[in-house]
């Protein structure tokens, strides 16, 4: 084990030199720095708060024309507030990702306002958590239908674009859960249906310049996590500490640290890394 952290903390830190290395010298005529993702268009979707809100700001940051596209109006309407404050590019779309016309229309306005489309993260979410005597069909369907129906959805609707333009990043939002937990049997079955159908549009579209990959966060602290505490009855603060104590790096995750590792797959210099998955927790997960 000791020898394989080893490993592992080696290939994070060449990947760590790669980033801040390369965001260096991209320069253009003149000696100017560009931004990472100058003149990329990015789509992400359960962006207006915590992960997917992490994950729109990175890349609007890094010169990315973001389009965020969530279905609570009030939460996106602030956060794509806060990012236009901020001078960045962005607009938002409201949509149920599950709804094909609603999907096809945020493609076609993103389309239409930027003239293509590079970067797809779903990353839109839901929990409906239960034992599974007491799980409803609802419960069941709703997680499906957000987590795979969306990712289906919106995968299906950009890739005419991407594979037109023979370039494209899908970067889908797994999760540690989908290796079974306890209480969440639609959430483990549909972000295990994540990482199967990634490496399925590895395998399709890896020819035409587009890669597929997903992250796959362990705990992090956002209201999704704070939901749970809540069913379990204990306080948010002492369900970090808990989730912590098991965590080795000692601490718990943040929003940000699921961007970075977004960031890493949409990289250019990341067009040799098709169809895995990342877990990003802390620590080994699989």
């Amino acid at each position: 084990m000791h020898k394989y952290l080893q490993k592992e903390a080696f290939n994070l830190n060449c990947l760590l030199y790669i980033f801040k290395t390369n965001r260096k010298i991209r320069t253009c005529e003149g000696g100017a720095v560009l931004k990472r993702f100058e003149n990329r268009v990015a789509i992400v979707t359960g962006a207006s708060r915590g992960i997917g809100k992490a994950v729109a700001a990175a890349f609007a940051k890094e010169g990315a024309k973001v389009c965020l596209v969530d279905i609570n109006e009030k939460a996106l309407e602030e956060t794509v507030k806060a990012l236009k404050e901020s001078g960045y590019d962005v607009f938002g779309q409201l949509a149920d990702v599950a709804n094909r016309t609603q999907v096809e229309a945020v493609v076609s306005a993103v389309c239409t306002r930027y003239g293509k489309i590079d970067i797809l993260v779903n990353n839109a979410g839901v929990i409906r958590d239960n034992l599974l005597f007491k799980m409803t069909d609802e419960d069941w369907d709703t997680v499906m239908n957000v987590h795979l129906k969306g990712a289906f959805l919106f995968s299906r609707a950009v890739q005419q674009n991407m594979v037109e333009n023979k370039y494209g990043r899908i970067i889908n939002t797994s999760s540690t859960s989908a290796l079974g937990n306890r209480g969440q049997a639609n959430y483990a079955a549909a972000k295990a249906g994540i990482q199967g159908f990634t490496k399925t549009l590895a395998f399709e579209l890896g020819k035409f310049g587009i890669t597929a990959n997903a992250v796959a966060p362990g705990f992090i602290e956002t209201d999704m996590t704070k939901a749970t505490a809540e069913r379990l009855g204990v306080k948010f603060d002492d369900f970090i500490a808990f989730n912590q104590s098991m965590i080795p790096v000692g601490r718990t995750g943040k929003p940000e640290d699921i961007a970075n590792a977004v960031l890493f797959f949409a990289m250019e210099e990341s067009s040799f890394v098709n169809g895995q998955v990342l877990y990003v927790a802390g620590g080994p997960k699989a």
